[in-house]
């Protein structure tokens, strides 16, 4: 398989070992294209068999093959523009998350990759197949829960923040006409990915949300700093089965309030409540024993061996290709699950409930 790899810093470097521990060397073809030199250089010492290229169009100019894979990881400003040029050269394209920067970006990405028979994909799979999400989906799959009618969704981190307290030196993450946005867009990728895994949504209703950013002693004065770093919405589920739930959301990465995590969903005969993605790996399920409370709590633990959480996406979507994954995010769900987030923003600046529907779902 040939990989074109676009942007040759850590997360493209993640993705190139990503690809060696799935397929061996001699079926890994691996180009890279960076314009700044010592990136490219940084690389290529990383990976001596990878062609390295300043030019991304460049690299692409050759005659495509059916299982040919893009790969951009880049900042999310630039998305958009090196994911239509993959797609235009005839090639499956795999994108860092955010998708891309705005709604109307999603659906002509869509457009395109449909047009051509082609898969878009995007990297906010990572948590998805984790041995205690995969509990959670069998209860819930088991109808354990009855009927659910709740989720409760809550990760508020005293300090969190990209390009202040968590790689200080990449301040383009503080700069929303850069990154896209702020909490929202860096961790709502996976944790709607999650949620809509779980609960299959053909319709979310965006009720309420409210962004904030709070400030501290220690934020930067030498660069932009416009971006939200507290998030929370009500969000309503529409199943295609004709079923509704609520959804409480709320994500922060500084708080001067109490940091805590919530992740629950509350059903009419039972209830799970899990541990965050880092926390832990325990599971509880929680029911009615003869007219009072009964817990158990179990662990789940993902099978040791070569794949890490970072290495999902790249796995995940060389499976959709090669022939079908069930935890690659792609074409339709992946534009879904983005435009959700953006309904989030959408009402938190307008006021106004918001209404997102994945594309070709029944009516």
């Amino acid at each position: 398989m040939r990989f074109y790899l676009i942007g040759a810093g850590f997360i493209s470097r993640t993705h190139a070992e990503a690809i060696y521990k799935k397929l061996p060397s001699e079926e890994v073809e691996l180009k890279v294209a960076e314009p700044f030199e010592k990136s490219l250089a940084e690389f290529i010492a990383a990976f001596p068999n990878a062609i390295g290229y300043g030019d991304a169009a460049e690299m692409l100019s050759e005659s495509p093959r059916e299982d040919d894979i893009v790969i951009v990881g880049t900042p999310p400003a630039v998305h958009f523009e090196l994911a239509m040029l993959g797609l235009a050269s005839g090639r499956h394209v795999l994108c860092e998350k955010p998708l891309v920067m705005d709604k109307q970006q999603s659906e002509l990405l869509l457009q395109e990759a449909k047009s051509r028979s082609l898969w878009l994909g995007c990297c906010s799979n990572r948590f998805l197949g984790d041995a205690k999400i995969e509990a959670v989906r069998e209860l819930l799959g088991q109808r354990k829960l009855g009927e659910p009618y709740k989720a409760t969704f809550i990760h508020r981190n005293e300090r969190g923040r990209p390009g202040i307290e968590y790689q200080p030196w990449s301040r383009w993450f503080l700069d929303r006409s850069r990154s896209g946005g702020g909490v929202l867009i860096d961790w709502g990728p996976y944790d709607i990915a999650l949620l809509n895994q779980l609960f299959a949504p053909v319709q979310v209703d965006v009720l309420s949300a409210w962004t904030a950013r709070p400030l501290t002693q220690v934020d930067p004065t030498d660069c932009v700093n416009d971006v939200e770093q507290h998030v929370a919405a009500m969000l309503r589920y529409h199943t295609a089965d004709g079923k509704q739930l609520m959804v409480h959301y709320e994500r922060c990465n500084v708080t001067h309030g109490a940091p805590y995590t919530t992740t629950e969903i509350e059903g009419t005969e039972g209830a799970v409540s899990w541990d965050s993605y880092f926390s832990g790996d325990s599971v509880t399920y929680g029911r009615d024993l003869e007219g009072s409370r009964t817990s158990e709590t179990h662990t789940y633990s993902n099978p040791e061996g070569t794949f890490g959480f970072m290495d999902n996406p790249v796995r995940y979507f060389i499976d959709k290709v090669k022939s079908d994954s069930a935890y690659a995010l792609v074409n339709e769900q992946a534009a879904f699950n983005f435009q959700c987030m953006m309904a989030i923003y959408a009402c938190a600046e307008t006021r106004e409930p918001q209404t997102v529907r994945l594309e070709g779902a029944p009516v």
